[in-house]
């Protein structure tokens, strides 16, 4: 079957407008046009793509399908031709990277500053979402490479490269400046108030893991979606947490938090960078990509 490409970009207007007035004006067309079309492509592709509504359209599951596909590559050709347009490739383009909350605060955001210093005409769009998520979207093609927080699972078709190790701790309030005295055995935790990240996250999975392991039957009092709330709530006294050991030293030097020592061990965490092994990356991409591999840790 022969792929007419221009079916395809007013398919693509018209699904993300849900409109078929609105796609003709952002495309320069008419409304008959537009209709005309997308009858055309539904015969070709011998299946119903849209639902006419009063207000405007809808997908079908069909057209739902397709538009996850065409969504990702017309964004690619796009990103594909703002590049080219640039007179020097290496310092321009636009690169789309996943990242979690912590690896944004940890790694990603001095990494940025100095990269922009290097080249100030890439682009970067920054997309934060869940380590699971973030996999999730890399492997659909809708991101150049991810920056998230291990451990995580990931599919034999990501590679994965780490660029920091970092350690948490748990910490508390004022009000729980009584447990510092002596460490704190690691079952005692189910008799305070417990701050995490929730389901659906790498750090919540593994904190369940590492409490069964210890045989230890316990969930968060306090479900937050970002780490980025965690130390707020744990700072006013909300209950205990478990944080960066980086992003907590600044509130314990200024005694708005006390590090409370438990008797074991907490799990060694990372960052790392992931990749599709069977996509390329654009220019901007690979040069952003290598820069952030070749970067020296953080101190």
């Amino acid at each position: 079957m022969d792929i007419n490409f221009e079916y395809y970009k007013i398919f693509y207007y018209a699904a993300k407008y849900k409109n078929i007035t609105k796609a003709a004006a952002a495309l320069g067309s008419n409304q008959p046009n537009v209709t005309r079309i997308m009858k055309l492509l539904e015969a070709q592709l011998n299946c119903r793509l849209f639902i006419r509504e009063a207000r405007g359209i809808s997908l079908t599951e069909e057209g739902e399908l397709l538009y996850s596909h065409v969504e990702i590559a017309y964004r690619h050709l796009l990103n594909a031709q703002e590049e080219l347009f640039r007179q020097d490739a290496q310092k321009g383009g636009t690169v789309e990277i996943g990242a979690t909350e912590t690896a944004l605060h940890l790694f990603l955001l001095t990494a940025l500053q100095g990269f922009k210093m290097q080249y100030p005409a890439t682009k970067i769009k920054i997309h934060n979402h869940t380590t699971p998520e973030t996999i999730k979207h890399l492997v659909s093609g809708k991101l150049d490479f991810a920056v998230i927080t291990a451990p995580f699972e990931a599919p034999k078709t990501v590679s994965c490269e780490k660029v920091l190790d970092f350690k948490e701790i748990l910490v508390g309030g004022i009000q729980y400046k009584n447990l510092c005295k002596t460490p704190l055995e690691l079952k005692d935790v189910k008799n305070y108030p417990w701050i995490g990240l929730g389901r659906g996250s790498a750090t919540y999975e593994l904190y369940r893991n590492f409490f069964i392991a210890h045989k230890i039957d316990i969930e968060p009092d306090m479900e937050v979606a970002t780490s980025d709330l965690m130390l707020p709530l744990i700072e006013n006294n909300l209950g205990i947490g478990f944080v960066p050991e980086l992003l907590a030293l600044p509130l314990l030097e200024e005694k708005k938090l006390v590090q409370i020592h438990i008797s074991c061990d907490i799990p060694t965490r990372s960052i790392q960078i992931a990749s599709d092994k069977g996509r390329g990356k654009s220019l901007a991409a690979d040069t952003f990509y290598k820069y952030l591999k070749t970067r020296p840790p953080v101190s």
